[in-house]
């Protein structure tokens, strides 16, 4: 009888369980974690959903010695067919691995879906090397410095009071509206591509793109990403249909790279460019494999900008439906700073702490991509005394770390105020200084904020970032005009919203219903004069 690929997949692991056990004589113990079974490990105990709030109970369920509870907790390992996992569950050690010995944990495991699918050309999949520094050397001058991100000022502010007008003009769409700005705003900044008011296909490449990606690369998706060599049997195998999808996934993601390039390609040619990223790039006359760096790296801005402020505004939103107290709390502070005959500008940022507070907390309730990317380690490390193996995949429970109860008191509550400092209260850590990534993966444009010490965490935010500059301002524009207020069902009771998200890399509020309104006609009045 013929062998079956899972009689070989079962015969692989097995002999990398014997190499490993054979190797690990002598080594410190590997971190604590769910015991699992021969061979295939802890497939069977992996969450089918909520992955970070799992990963979280695994550190305290772990991390029971009274003595070492403190470090166990933090770090947690798992098997997964042979391939090492380590779960960090606390900043401190994120900071301590990530940060500290960025030397050797700065890689990105390479999954087998994203090489499929043009993915591991974007930023975020790079492997740590020359390729990464030339692209975040190269977006450094579009958002690397907080006089850099300033000069987009115009453009997000333009785009954020035409927001607001679609909000008044179709309240039925506002997350159509919120897809539309973000959208609006990077494709000006990258490629200065004026979106279409409604259906604009670069929005909806994008929207379609960070969708598949986030499928992708979510813990359990694909078996293809544990055993590579599967992308090598035919596509009509039984169980090949990730093949198919793979197929499919490539062209929206190299779309999406290179169709609002040739749109700025096309315009130069025509001698009708403004400035952006891309058009300044290709004035340098580069080579080819600057070109190839160059496309990509505006399609990492491109992508990952949009999605950041679409699921933080999304979240801003549930926060406001659930939290009317919050609510009311901010549009105070807007009326006594900023009045009711302008609309909050970028400038009253510094005025208007609570409103800083309150984006902060939108940020931690519910960060963008609750486990950020996975990061891999390239050499063996002992790190607190327990041996991590080379190859192995790091993943910052950054939702995890954000609901700490030694960083942040009663983090499941949503509490802008944790932010403000107050007699007998100091303000609680910035959540930017982990939300955004770790070590040499940060999130460009978040320059200066993570010194290489524990003493981080109570350093103050000292970068700006772009889509940080865009959640802000569509907050503060939003509370000074509307009024968010939970729907009402047909028997005239309000309906309150469930408090769910959704389990893909970059994670997002499951759909809910609530009311958005002026809060007055002279509300009203101000949205269209300054439209």
């Amino acid at each position: 009888m013929q062998p079956t690929t899972l009689d070989i997949l079962m015969g692989l692991a097995g002999i990398f369980l014997v190499n490993r056990l054979i190797s690990s004589k002598g080594r410190p113990p590997l971190p604590p974690g769910p015991k699992g079974l021969p061979v295939i490990g802890n497939v069977f105990d992996m969450p089918k959903r909520q992955f970070w709030s799992a990963f979280k109970s695994w550190g305290e369920k772990y991390g029971k010695s009274p003595i070492l509870y403190l470090r166990l907790r933090d770090i947690v390992y798992v098997n997964l067919l042979g391939q090492p996992m380590i779960i960090v569950n606390s900043a401190k050690q994120a900071i301590s691995m990530l940060d500290k010995k960025s030397s050797i944990y700065s890689d990105r495991p390479s999954l087998e879906m994203c090489n499929m699918t043009a993915w591991n050309e974007i930023l975020g999949m790079l492997p740590y090397g020359d390729r990464l520094r030339e692209t975040r050397r190269m977006l450094h001058g579009v958002m690397g410095s907080k006089a850099s991100v300033e000069g987009l000022y115009p453009i997000i502010e333009e785009e954020s009071k035409k927001y607001l007008t679609k909000v008044l003009d179709d309240p039925d769409e506002v997350a159509s509206s919120i897809r539309q700005t973000a959208g609006a705003i990077i494709l000006r900044i990258a490629y200065d591509y004026h979106v279409k008011e409604v259906n604009d296909p670069f929005v909806e490449l994008v929207d379609k793109a960070i969708q598949e990606f986030s499928i992708i690369t979510t813990p359990n998706a694909y078996l293809v990403n544990v055993f590579p060599i599967l992308r090598y049997i035919p596509s009509w195998f039984p169980g090949a249909g990730f093949k198919r999808t793979a197929t499919a996934y490539k062209q929206t993601c190299t779309d999406m790279a290179t169709l609002p390039l040739r749109y700025v390609e096309d315009q130069m040619a025509a001698g009708n460019a403004s400035p952006s990223f891309s058009s300044a790039q290709l004035a340098r006359q580069l080579t080819d494999e600057q070109y190839i760096t160059m496309k990509w790296a505006a399609a990492s801005l491109y992508g990952g900008g949009a999605d950041t402020t679409v699921s933080s505004l999304h979240s801003f939103l549930l926060a406001m439906t659930l939290f009317p107290e919050v609510q009311q709390k901010a549009r105070s502070e807007i009326d006594t700073v900023v009045g009711n005959d302008r609309l909050p500008s970028l400038a009253d940022r510094e005025h208007l702490p609570y409103i800083d507070a309150l984006v902060k907390e939108v940020l931690r309730w519910h960060p963008v991509a609750p486990l950020g990317l996975p990061h891999r380690v390239v050499k063996d490390d002992v790190h607190e005394g327990y041996f991590i193996p080379k190859g192995s995949m790091v993943i910052a429970n950054i939702w995890g770390i954000l609901h700490d109860h030694q960083v942040y008191a009663n983090p499941m509550d949503f509490n802008p105020d944790r932010f403000l400092s107050a007699p007998g209260h100091d303000a609680e850590v910035d959540p930017r200084s982990f939300c955004f990534g770790f070590g040499r993966r940060i999130c460009p444009g978040w320059h200066n904020l993570h010194p290489l010490t524990v003493h981080r965490l109570k350093r103050g935010f000292l970068g700006l970032k772009l889509a940080d500059a865009s959640v802000f301002l569509s907050c503060a524009m939003t509370l000074a005009v509307y009024d968010i207020s939970k729907a009402i069902d047909v028997n005239g009771s309000p309906i309150c919203p469930i408090v769910d998200f959704t389990d893909a890399t970059v994670s997002h509020p499951k759909p809910f219903k609530y009311t958005i309104k002026p809060r007055s006609a002279k509300a009203e009045a101000l949205i269209r004069s300054d439209s």
